[in-house]
C-alpha cells in the first residue's frame, strides 16, 4: 500500500507546491541581480495555513542551489544572540576548518588539499551579530557567494531584537555585501513591526501577502501526488475536492490526506471518498486553524465575525453594523483590524467576506459557545445571544 503523500503539517513542504512559482522566481532573480536588488529583503505575510513557512523553505532551497550559505531562525526571544553566538560562529568555524571548506554542499575553491587562512581563531575576535556577519561575508565575497538569513514568525513583541537585526542588515546592504534575508509572519504581527519608527529599512522590503491559489492549481496539487503514488482520481472527483479547499493551501493538504485515507488499498479515489474526506477535513480544520486564530482576536472581533456568518454571501458593512447596533465608524475600525489579521477581506464596494474557506460554517456551528465567551462588560448591542444572533 502506497504511503499517503499529503502533508497537512504547518511548515512542512507539500508534495507539490503550486501557485507560488512567480514569487520563487522573483527571489531567485534577486540573488542573481547582486547587492542592491530589492528582492534580497523579502517579507511574506498571510493568515495561518497560507504557506508562509513553506515559502521560507523554498527560498532557502533556491539559495542553497545557488551556492549560498543559509541560516534559519525563528523570532523567539534571544534570536539575535543565537545568530551571533551559535549560527555565525559555527559557520565561520566551518569555513576556517582546513580542508573542509564547504557551503551548502558546494566545495569552495581554496585550492588542492585546502588552505590555511591567516587567522584561524577569528571566530573568537568578535561576538556581536554585525561583526560576525561581516567576517562571514568577507570570506564568501572571495567566491562570489553570500549568506541568506530567514526569520520565521516575526512579531512586534521582539521589537528590540528586530531593530538590531534590521540595523545590521541595513549596514550590510549599504556595504554591498552578499546578504539576503527573508522573513514571515501573521499580518497583525508584522504590521506594527513595519510601522516602527526605527525599522524604516524594513518598510522598503518586498512584501507579499500570501492568499488563495487558483482552483486549477489546486487540482494539479491534488491529482499530481495521487498519480505519482500509484493511485488515480477522476476529473469530477478532483474538481469537487479542489472546490472544497477554496484555494486555501493548508486545506489542500488536509483534504488530500483525508480523501486518500478513505479506502487506501483501492487504486481509484472515488467521489464518495472525496465527500467523506471533505467532511473529515472540515472537522479537523476547526481545531488546527480556526480555534487558535479566533483565540488571537478580541471578543468584539469575534462578534463581528459572528454577525458576518449570518450571511451566505459577502456581508454588507451596513448590515453588520445594524446587527451589532454600532455606527459605521465603529464597525469600520473592526473591519480594518480583521483584514489586517487575515480573517476577512474586502469584497464588493461596502462588503466584506471571509478570507478563509469554511470559517463561516465553523462560526455557525460554534455560535453558542462563542456567544458564551463574550464578557459581561461588552455592550449589550454587540453581545450575541445563545443562538449567535444579535439584538437589533
Amino acid at each position: 500500500m502506497a504511503k499517503n503523500p499529503f502533508t497537512p503539517t504547518f511548515g512542512v513542504n507539500p508534495p507539490l507546491l503550486v501557485g507560488r512559482n512567480d514569487l520563487i522566481e522573483e527571489f531567485a532573480a534577486s540573488l542573481d541581480d547582486g547587492p542592491g536588488a530589492s528582492g534580497r529583503a523579502t517579507i511574506y505575510t498571510g493568515a495561518r495555513g497560507t504557506g508562509k513557512t513553506v515559502m521560507l523553505n523554498k527560498v532557502q532551497e533556491v539559495a542553497k542551489n545557488n551556492g549560498w550559505l543559509v541560516i534559519s531562525e525563528t523570532a523567539t526571544p534571544g534570536f539575535i544572540d543565537r545568530l551571533a553566538t551559535i549560527h555565525l560562529p559555527l559557520t565561520l568555524a566551518d569555513l576556517l576548518d582546513q580542508g573542509k571548506k564547504r557551503i551548502s554542499g558546494v566545495t569552495l575553491p581554496f585550492g588542492a588539499g585546502g588552505a590555511t587562512l591567516d587567522n584561524p581563531t577569528a571566530t573568537t575576535v568578535a561576538t556581536n551579530f554585525r561583526s560576525q556577519l561581516e567576517l562571514v561575508t568577507d570570506i564568501l565575497a572571495e567566491y562570489d557567494t553570500g549568506v541568506l538569513i530567514t526569520i520565521d514568525e516575526i512579531h512586534y513583541r521582539q521589537i528590540d531584537e528586530l531593530r538590531e537585526f534590521g540595523a545590521t542588515i541595513q549596514h550590510a546592504f549599504r556595504d554591498s555585501r552578499n546578504v539576503a534575508f527573508a522573513a514571515a509572519g501573521l499580518p497583525s504581527a508584522v504590521s506594527p513591526v513595519l510601522n516602527d519608527h526605527v525599522l524604516t529599512f524594513l518598510r522598503r522590503a518586498e512584501r507579499y501577502n500570501l492568499g488563495r491559489v487558483s482552483l486549477s492549481d489546486v487540482e494539479e496539487a491534488i491529482k499530481g501526488p495521487i498519480e505519482a503514488n500509484g493511485r488515480e482520481i477522476d476529473t469530477v472527483a478532483c474538481a469537487e475536492a479542489a472546490q472544497a479547499t477554496g484555494g486555501y493551501p493548508f486545506l489542500i493538504q488536509l483534504i488530500g490526506q483525508y480523501i486518500w485515507r478513505q479506502h487506501p488499498k483501492e487504486k481509484a479515489i472515488t467521489l464518495s471518498d472525496v465527500t467523506e474526506g471533505i467532511a473529515a477535513a472540515r472537522r479537523r480544520m476547526g481545531s488546527l486553524v480556526y480555534e487558535p486564530a479566533l483565540a488571537d482576536i478580541s471578543s468584539v472581533d469575534r462578534t463581528f465575525l459572528l454577525a458576518m456568518s449570518q450571511d451566505d454571501d459577502p456581508s454588507k458593512m451596513s448590515d453588520i453594523c445594524s446587527r451589532l447596533g454600532v455606527s459605521a465608524n465603529y464597525g469600520g475600525q473592526y473591519r480594518l483590524r480583521l483584514i489586517e489579521a487575515g480573517m476577512i477581506e474586502s469584497a464588493n464596494y461596502g462588503e466584506v467576506d471571509f478570507a478563509q474557506p469554511l470559517l463561516r460554517e465553523y462560526l455557525r456551528e460554534h455560535a453558542a459557545s462563542f456567544a458564551a465567551q463574550v464578557p459581561d462588560s461588552t455592550p449589550a448591542t454587540t453581545r450575541p445571544n445563545k443562538s449567535g444572533k444579535f439584538r437589533i
